[in-house]
């Protein structure tokens, strides 16, 4: 079965994607540190189900608080990382991923928040980032 991570920094939206694809309902706050242990669902790819894994939020890979730790632990028991990235603040966001793609793990960035990149007159070149990344967004 393949496990999928989703990985982020806190209050990117993770827990909403996660009960989204999975139909597990989790507690949603607007607040980093919700999701201090992980959670667990299932999904439907084609005939085959998938784990689906909500990790703590990080900003980083060298933990420094008790969620950060478990979110690297969490890391070695995956087969994919999603990384949900705030769309509206890629230049913080995109450290984590960085660091997910020199571990050589297979990564796919989720853009979150898109709506209001809008709103805030941002652009995102999704191919020059998919380039640069060199991975799915």
């Amino acid at each position: 079965m393949t496990k999928i991570l989703l990985m982020g920094n806190p209050n990117v939206g993770k827990s909403v994607i996660f009960s989204r694809l999975t139909g597990v309902h989790v507690v949603v706050s607007n607040y980093p540190g919700t999701t201090v242990s992980y959670t667990r669902g299932f999904m439907k790819l084609g005939e085959e189900t998938a784990e689906v894994i909500d990790v703590p939020g990080t900003y980083t890979l060298e933990p420094t608080s008790e969620a950060e730790k478990i979110a690297l632990q969490m890391l070695n028991t995956g087969d994919i990382v999603v990384n949900v990235v705030n769309a509206t603040n890629l230049e913080r966001n995109l450290y984590l991923t960085l660091q997910l793609l020199e571990r050589g793990i297979p990564v796919v960035v989720a853009l979150n928040i898109w709506d209001d990149t809008k709103h805030l007159g941002i652009n995102i070149d999704l191919d020059k980032l998919r380039q640069l990344l060199g991975v799915p967004v």
